[in-house]
This record gives structure tokens, C-alpha cells and sequence, in this order.
């Protein structure tokens, strides 16, 4: 088979017949997190007998690692392992891991014995908590594999060069998260209710027993698969064009930038979709690429890349530093976000949650209307917004991704403004009742009042976030998608750690007389809650003009794209700018 006939069979993989083998590994990977940690910190304390602090510590050290390791399996993927076996690899980790768990629920020996009334209970010795330990950083170490190669490689089962693929590019993502949340939706749901209700074992062996089926499908559809070979390690590249530049820093530009060094062999495995082009932005770095007499550029296998990098190289260094400032404009948007799972979530509790006179809603099944409003946003935004809106922008996906993230903030600006409303409402109504000083008796004010913010939360995520995932997706180098994805996540914990220290500075700061302080740690009726709200509220104003300055001026990656039918030629004469229309 010659190499044309041998790139046509290689066209015919990937496309949407691999989605479901996908989609049913990713479903499977939010299930067991969300099932497991919705419901965790009562696993460990009312089964292992854990004091509080000591089981939210090792929530908070699990979620941490889980949300580092990202960062560690993208590097593997990029650099080594590719996509692929990355997340086969990390899956099994993870079914280790998650089996460990259910068998420490099923057998007795591997929990302490129960206890009963006010009978003092023994806590779990030290070879019951090794193997909770283990068993939560096999499932870090996993969850470090999938969650940033999954996306980049379901991405990649479209061919960005064909114009009739790559408008599935960017529904994936839409769909993507739409699986994710209704896997979600179901773990704060079934799961969390099979746990309470019928049992540890089955409550923990329903998601491990999903993702063991999960790894199956996914293999079953490796002859399907479009694989991106790895192209070594990312961030090396980016470190000799950091040390090439700092060598040649005292060198005078060149008058013409097309004498910078360009080797298309050198960089064909990290440019398979398209050449990077030069930019005019940050040119202290194009001197990485200035040829000097010293430089053998004769041989590609004698070239010292430590100093001399090629345009497309140092252009990849430009993409990544580019990102940086929209990356950071994300962060705030979940600390808004993440105040559902801790101040909305003790509002709730202090609120009427029946629906019927024998049924009311848990206090942490609230976040069942982010997760709805956010699923039918994406319906309706893939199903009717994006052929509606496309046929006034010309943009194939409807909107582009910075208007989409826009969007987003400045709904989310709605939520805790909303919020700190409803806050106001909430303690009035505890006023008249004359229950202000009474933390734990209900309020006579139904917790519907919530559900606004809740939905606008959920909304604002599907504009926010997935946008959020398309830019970086679309903007990363073509090598380093797995690595960019994973920023994606960061940007998630560097969110939720912001939530704590921004708590912290408030509750500090905002202490009074007479134990006053707008986060009490006793009563949230004697406290400002709406204050804390309108403060997130305010900053998120002042981060969204940011961000404005930040989409202004950004520069997008201009792309020399080839042609389908060869390799060599150039489509509509070679240049597309990275999709950011």
C-alpha cells in the first residue's frame, strides 16, 4: 500500500461512531468521583468513624491531589505515552483503586465494628486507613490520566483540516459536558441514595462496576481511533527557546523575520495540522530563532535546539504565554460557583425543603438544579441557539468561544448578586418568626428562593466553562492539548482555593464586637452573608472588565493549514487564524 492509500485509510478513523466508547469512560470517571465524593465525608465518618476535621482533611488533601495530577498525566500523554493508553493506563489505576474501596465497605474486618446510641466508637486502625489512603490516591493518580486526555481525544477523532468534521469538533465539546453533568446529576441522586438507603457496598460497587464496563467499551473501540503520536516532552521545547533566547539576548534583530530559522522536518511530528506562523508580539523571544555562524543548521541531528529553535517553536512558547491571562480571568467564576456546596448549601438547611408533607429535599441534592439548568442550556444552545445565531454571526459553532465565556461572567455576576438578595429575604423572614437566635430551627421561607441562583450558576457554567475548554482546546499548541486541557482543571482548584482564602480573609476581617462577623461560625442568621455575596459580586464585575481587556487584545495563533488532498499544499492559500472567528 503506497502512502497515499495509506493517509486515506487513516482519514477513515475517528468521526462520531467513536463518541459512544468515549463518552462511556468520561461518564463512568464522574459517576465514581461525584458518587464517592458527594457522599464521602459521611462514608468515613459514620463507617470509619472518623472525627470531622480529621475526614474533611483527607477530602480536602484527596481533591487536591486529584485536581495536581491533571497537570502530571498530560505531561505522560503529550510527551510519551499518547493519549490512548494513557487513559486505558489511568482507567485501571482507577478501577484498582475503586475496588479496593467497595471491598474495605463490603468485609467487615477492613472497618471498625459499628456502634450504637451514644455508645463511643472505635475509630479505624492504622491498616483500615492505609487502605483508604491507598485506595484514594489510586483513584487521584487515575483521575490524573482521564481527566485531561479524554477531551483532547475525543476532539481529536475530527480532522480539523476538513471543513465538514470540524464543525463536530466544537459540538463534542458541548456534548462532552452535557454526558458529564448528567453523569453527575445521577451521582447526587441514585448513587447518593443507594448509599444512604440500601447499602456501602452497593453504593460504592454501582460506579466501580460502571467504570470496569467503561475500560471494555473504550478498548472495544480502539480500532476506530484517530491517534495522535506523541511528540515529546512540551515543555522541554519551551524551556530551549526560554535558554536559546536568554544565549542570544544581546544579538540585534533582524531587519526581515523571514530570516528567522524555519525546518519543517524538525517540526513535522508537532505540526501535523498546521505550521505556526510568525507574530509580531514578545520579539525579545524571536531571537531564539536568529541563525548565527556557530549554529549547524545543515543537519537536523547536530542541531543544538538548546540554541537555535525554529519559528513555529518559539511561536509555541508566544501561544502558551498568551493564554495565561484568559486562563486566569476563569478562576473567579468558580469561587462564585463553588459557595453552592458551602453557604448556599447552610442556607438550605435553615430553609422549608418540602415538596410534600412526607418528602423534603436534602440540603445537598440543591446542586441538582445547577446541574439540570445547565444540562438544558446545552441542549438548547446546541439544538436551537447554534443554528439560530449562525445564520446572522457566519460562525459555524453560533458564537465564538470569548463571546460564549462573556456570556457566562456575566451571568454568573447575576447569581451572587441575586444571592445576596435572596440573603436579605432569608433573614427577614427569620426576623419576623422571631428565630434570629435559633441556627437550627427552620425558617418559614420555602428554599425555592434559592433555586434562581442555583440555575443561573448552572447556566452560566454552560457558557462559561465549556467555552472555556473550547479555548483551550483551539489555542493550545497542537502538542500540548493534553497538557492545555489540564490547565482547564487548574484553573478549577486555583478557583476553589481562592473560595477558601477569600473566606478566610473575610471572616478575619470582618470580626466585631460581641463575637459579630458577616461568616459566623454559629449562626448564619446573625451574620452578612449577603455582604460576602455582594463582595464576589463586585470582584467579579472588576474580573469581568479584565477579561474584556484581555479578549481585546488577544492575539490568536495564525495557522498555516494543509490542504486534505496533500500534505504540502496550503489551503485557500495557507493561512487560518486559529479558529477564532
Amino acid at each position: 500500500m503506497d502512502k497515499n492509500s495509506s493517509n486515506v485509510v487513516q482519514r477513515k478513523k475517528g468521526g462520531l461512531r467513536t463518541m459512544p466508547f468515549i463518552f462511556a469512560n468520561e461518564t463512568s470517571e464522574k459517576l465514581a468521583v461525584v458518587g464517592f465524593g458527594t457522599n464521602m465525608i459521611s462514608y468515613l465518618t459514620l463507617q470509619l468513624h472518623m472525627p470531622i476535621t480529621k475526614a474533611a482533611n483527607t477530602l480536602t488533601n484527596f481533591n487536591g491531589t486529584a485536581s495536581l495530577t491533571p497537570l502530571i498525566g498530560a505531561f505522560i500523554a503529550d510527551s510519551y505515552a499518547g493519549r490512548f493508553w494513557t487513559i486505558t493506563i489511568a482507567s485501571i489505576i482507577y478501577l484498582i483503586g475503586m475496588t479496593n474501596l467497595t471491598v474495605s465497605a463490603i468485609l467487615p474486618k477492613l472497618r471498625p465494628p459499628p456502634c450504637k446510641g451514644e455508645q463511643v466508637c472505635q475509630e479505624a486502625d492504622s491498616g483500615q486507613l492505609l487502605i483508604l489512603y491507598v485506595s484514594l490516591l489510586l483513584t487521584a493518580i487515575g483521575a490524573g490520566g482521564i481527566r485531561p486526555c479524554v477531551v483532547a481525544f475525543g476532539a481529536d477523532q475530527f480532522d480539523e483540516t476538513d471543513p465538514k468534521q470540524k464543525t463536530s469538533t466544537w459540538k463534542f465539546f458541548n456534548w462532552y459536558y452535557f454526558f458529564m453533568g448528567s453523569s453527575m446529576l445521577l451521582a447526587v441522586t441514585v448513587v447518593v441514595y443507594i448509599q444512604d438507603n440500601v447499602g456501602w457496598g452497593w453504593g460504592l460497587g454501582t460506579p466501580t462496576g460502571a467504570m470496569a464496563l467503561s475500560i471494555i467499551a473504550f478498548l472495544i473501540g480502539y480500532p476506530l481511533y484517530r491517534n495522535m503520536d506523541p511528540a515529546g516532552s512540551p515543555f522541554t521545547r519551551l524551556i530551549q527557546v526560554c535558554v536559546a533566547a536568554f544565549k542570544k539576548r544581546n544579538l540585534p534583530m533582524v531587519s526581515d523575520p523571514k530570516l528567522l530559522y524555519e525546518n519543517d522536518e524538525l517540526d513535522a511530528p508537532i505540526s501535523l495540522a498546521g505550521r505556526l506562523l510568525h507574530t509580531k508580539h514578545m520579539k525579545f523571544l524571536d531571537k531564539a530563532a536568529i541563525v548565527t555562524a556557530t549554529d549547524n543548521i545543515n543537519s537536523s541531528s547536530k542541531l543544538n535546539l538548546w540554541r537555535l529553535s525554529t519559528v513555529h517553536r518559539v511561536e509555541e512558547l508566544k501561544t502558551v504565554i498568551r493564554m495565561g491571562p484568559i486562563w486566569g480571568s476563569g478562576i473567579l467564576l468558580i469561587t462564585a460557583y463553588a459557595q453552592q456546596g458551602t453557604f448556599s448549601l447552610q442556607q438550605a438547611k435553615t430553609m422549608d425543603r418540602h415538596i410534600t408533607n412526607s418528602f423534603q429535599i436534602p440540603a445537598g441534592s440543591m446542586s441538582v438544579f445547577t446541574l439540570t439548568s445547565m444540562l438544558l442550556t446545552i441542549i438548547l444552545y446546541d439544538r436551537i441557539l447554534i443554528p439560530l445565531i449562525s445564520r446572522y454571526t457566519g460562525v459555524e459553532r453560533g458564537i465564538s468561544f470569548l463571546t460564549r465565556m462573556g456570556i457566562g461572567f456575566v451571568i454568573s455576576i447575576v447569581a451572587t448578586l441575586v444571592a445576596g438578595f435572596v440573603e436579605i429575604k432569608r433573614k427577614q423572614a427569620a426576623t419576623d418568626s422571631g428565630l434570629i437566635d435559633k441556627p437550627h430551627s427552620i425558617i418559614p421561607i420555602h428554599v425555592y428562593w434559592l433555586v434562581p441562583q442555583y440555575c443561573l450558576h448552572g447556566i452560566a457554567e454552560a457558557f462559561m466553562s465549556i467555552g472555556h475548554l473550547e479555548f483551550f482546546y483551539d489555542q493550545a499548541p497542537e502538542s500540548m492539548r493534553s497538557t492545555a486541557t489540564a490547565l482547564f482543571w487548574t484553573s478549577i482548584s486555583a478557583g476553589n482555593y481562592t473560595s477558601t482564602f477569600l473566606v478566610y480573609l473575610v471572616h478575619k476581617f470582618s470580626a466585631g464586637p460581641g463575637g459579630s462577623n458577616w461568616l459566623p461560625d454559629r449562626n448564619l442568621n446573625k451574620g452578612k452573608l449577603e455582604y460576602f455575596y455582594w463582595l464576589i459580586t463586585l470582584l467579579q464585575v472588576v474580573n469581568f472588565v479584565y477579561y474584556l481587556v484581555c479578549a481585546k487584545f488577544y492575539t490568536f495563533k495564525p495557522v498555516e493549514v494543509h490542504n486534505i488532498k496533500s500534505d504540502h499544499e496550503t489551503k485557500d492559500g495557507g493561512i487560518e487564524l486559529g479558529s477564532h472567528v
